[in-house]
């Protein structure tokens, strides 16, 4: 069996674009593979708490208190949800040129030395390897490419923190141009729905 674990970060529900594509993804997913077993977690109707000294301390030695108790067994169950997953589908909106806060704090509880990476002599090391990631980026302006693309630290920050944790297959699905009026929202869109559901294919070929 399948595992998929998608993560929702858009602060708009229903009208979130990234939402939009995430559904269209998990519909297509379950004509595919009626086998499949998709683990859901949005990160805005259920957030994770954003890091602090607590948390810091509760995940790089024993706990010593309730909220690093607390804060080790939010992680610990976070990284379970990866660990068990083949696929992450991660919708990422573009919130003042980078990641929304909701997904970087996801990042900041799994990103956790000696579990999910570690450090050799060689340099840092992920253990999170055998997944992949199909990632879709929502924008309202256009980043991709021209002046403009210096500005994005959405995609760089993603294709990074993934490749730290050893999730190297990363497939982007990108919808930009959202805010340019009707017609250029519903091109790109629709292109993005095409890709997403290519990338989704590629990615179960590949685990066979």
């Amino acid at each position: 069996m399948t595992n998929v674990l998608a993560l929702r970060s858009s602060i708009l529900g229903d009208a979130s674009a990234s939402n939009q594509l995430i559904n269209e993804a998990i519909a297509s997913l379950r004509t595919q593979e009626p086998t499949i077993r998709i683990i859901e977690r949005d990160l805005v109707t259920n957030p994770i708490p954003h890091f602090d000294g607590d948390a810091a301390n509760g995940l790089r030695q024993d706990p010593l208190n309730a909220e690093q108790r607390k804060a080790r067994a939010l992680s610990d169950a976070l990284i379970q949800e990866v660990q068990a997953a083949d696929i992450l589908l991660i919708g990422a909106p573009m919130y003042n040129f980078g990641i929304p806060s909701a997904l970087k704090s996801w990042f900041d509880y799994v990103l956790r030395a000696g579990v999910t990476f570690r450090y050799s002599e060689t340099g840092p090391e992920g253990l999170l390897t055998g997944k992949s990631a199909v990632v879709v980026l929502t924008r309202g302006g256009s980043y991709s490419d021209g002046p403009a693309s210096a500005m994005d630290a959405q995609a760089p920050h993603l294709r990074a923190l993934l490749g730290f944790v050893g999730i190297t297959d990363q497939k982007f699905v990108l919808a930009e141009k959202l805010a340019l009026g009707p017609e250029e929202r519903k091109a790109s869109m629709g292109l993005a729905k095409d890709k997403i559901i290519d990338a989704f294919q590629i990615a179960l070929a590949e685990l066979v």
